[in-house]
């Protein structure tokens, strides 16, 4: 064995290793062989990142983790930490998965793609049923200069408010339901559309559970008369997902609504169209993908960020949609809070 001196004693004792922690005689693990468990939390972080749309949907599980899919990348620097501190090697390598993969998902929204222009303004919000000031959202709104104003989550109670508040500078209006547009242009060929949980079609063999009561109409379309043409115009809200004690992440209601929306946006045989409103999923889900290859995303192609909606107060998810076809959008941005617990979300579009 090695000896060195002892400064103090005299005696000689065994050498302390390159860190100076460890004898020589008891080896550390290379590099490449610290931290397996790092290692392999960093490959399984990738694996769900790409291959999430593989994720069975036991209990909404897959609707889950799409959700809140751009999250997972927090992990990253975790793990990178753990990694450093490990000095394992195997697993910064390991990290370049779910880097790679993250970026390919998500990092075209870091930038800012807007651009100046537009020849037409929209603004989709949902104003809450419990919104205590209508009022004030109102005029928020309005101050917002949209040409054309989505509004979701209307009351037989609020909805007045909201037609008295915004009568001066929208003086086209239709509401069907709890959905309604406000348009500083006219509007024809106004009509709801279905995108409730039924028995037939989508929801099939989905009876209706006894705690998801039958709801007024969610969505409507309408064409607004512009100077460049007719633009079709839907504003919906789809049906809300809820945590059920036996049954986890519940979306039946809202996915049948997508495949219903879906098979409208389809049919419609208009050159420009937009989807505005409230959701209630992220884009990535695989609940929408019927919509997604058919539209695009606003916030997406212009906007800067992610463009998170909801909650109000600390927004986790883009859940309120501005989805677009036949026209391009300029620009996506979020408003300012209201009264709401949802942001209102804002376009810039353009022929």
């Amino acid at each position: 064995m090695t000896q060195v001196d002892t400064a103090e004693t005299g005696q000689r004792g065994p050498a302390a290793d390159d860190e100076g922690t460890r004898p020589a005689g008891g080896s550390r693990p290379g590099r490449w062989k610290r931290g397996p468990v790092l290692t392999t939390c960093a490959l399984l972080l990738g694996l769900l990142l790409l291959l999430h749309g593989q994720l069975p949907e036991w209990a909404g599980l897959g609707s889950l983790v799409e959700t809140f899919l751009p999250w997972f990348g927090l992990f990253v620097p975790v793990l990178l930490a753990g990694a450093l501190w490990r000095r394992s090697a195997s697993a910064v390598v390991a990290l370049l998965l779910p880097v790679t993969v993250w970026l390919t998902l998500f990092g075209g929204l870091l930038g800012d793609k807007s651009h100046q222009g537009g020849d037409l303004t929209v603004v989709s919000h949902n104003v809450n049923a419990d919104n205590r000031d209508p009022a004030g959202t109102a005029r928020d709104l309005a101050a917002s200069g949209a040409d054309v104003l989505a509004l979701e989550e209307l009351t037989d109670r609020s909805t007045g408010t909201y037609e008295t508040e915004l009568a001066k500078a929208y003086p086209h209006h239709t509401v069907q339901g709890t959905v309604g547009l406000w348009s500083k242009l006219p509007l024809s060929d106004t009509r709801p559309v279905d995108v409730l949980w039924d028995t037939a079609g989508p929801s099939a063999g989905k009876p209706r559970p006894e705690d998801v009561p039958v709801e007024p109409t969610r969505a409507l379309r309408t064409t607004v008369a512009t100077e460049k043409g007719p633009l079709a115009v839907y504003v919906v809200h789809l049906g809300s997902v809820r945590v059920m004690p036996r049954g986890g992440f519940w979306t039946d209601t809202r996915d049948v609504g997508a495949t219903k929306l879906a098979g409208a946006v389809a049919a419609d045989r208009s050159a420009r169209v937009l989807v505005l409103g409230d959701f209630n999923g992220s884009m990535d889900d695989r609940a929408f993908d019927g919509l997604t290859s058919q539209l695009r995303s606003a916030q997406d192609v212009a906007g800067d960020g992610f463009g998170f909606s909801w909650p109000a107060e600390f927004p986790v998810v883009r859940i309120d949609q501005i989805l677009v076809r036949g026209v391009e959008p300029k620009s996506a941005w979020l408003l300012p809070a209201t009264g709401s617990d949802h942001r209102p979300v804002a376009a810039g579009i353009s022929w």
